[in-house]
């Protein structure tokens, strides 16, 4: 459950919700995403880097899941310049899942992305936790990939399906 909602966060984050926003769009192509966690209940951190292949279809594909996930709302969103913010709001679980988020874009080549979570109640005994993502655009997709596919770090393609 814990891995679903770290997957939710993620999922608006790399793409943003844009529910009522027209963001401008992340260049197509092959990504390189750096996400450090740290779950304060225990002081629990990750840091882990991963590549996506993306294009505007499999981002508005991407979107439209994270704005359909049930028991989800936007509570505040907001784009001014290169910074987007959005808080949202699901319920899973039993748990209520409040999320803060700001991305800054340096255009459509880079991102930065800080997320603050919290959990009422705790969920798997972890009631804050902060995420960190660095997008940076990186080429064409490797040949046998296709839009949405994840590339992780010791190489694997996660087939994700067509947008």
């Amino acid at each position: 459950m814990k891995r679903l909602l770290i997957c939710v966060v993620a999922i608006v984050c790399l793409v943003g919700f844009a529910a009522a926003i027209d963001l401008p769009p992340m260049r197509e192509g092959l990504w390189s995403i750096r996400t450090q966690t740290l779950d304060k209940a225990g002081n629990v951190k990750s840091d882990f880097t991963q590549k996506i292949c993306r294009s505007h279809a499999s981002d508005d594909s991407a979107r439209a899941k994270a704005k359909n996930r049930p028991g989800c709302k936007v509570l505040n969103e907001n784009l001014s310049g290169h910074t987007y913010t959005i808080e949202m709001e699901c319920n899973i679980g039993g748990s209520v899942i409040h999320t803060k988020g700001v991305t800054t874009s340096t255009g459509a080549d880079a991102s930065h992305s800080e997320t603050h979570t919290t959990y009422a109640p705790a969920l798997n005994g972890v009631s804050d936790s902060t995420m960190i993502m660095d997008q940076k655009y990186l080429g064409s997709c490797p040949s046998g990939t296709e839009p949405g596919d994840i590339i992780r770090a010791d190489g694997t393609v996660l087939h994700t399906g067509k947008p």
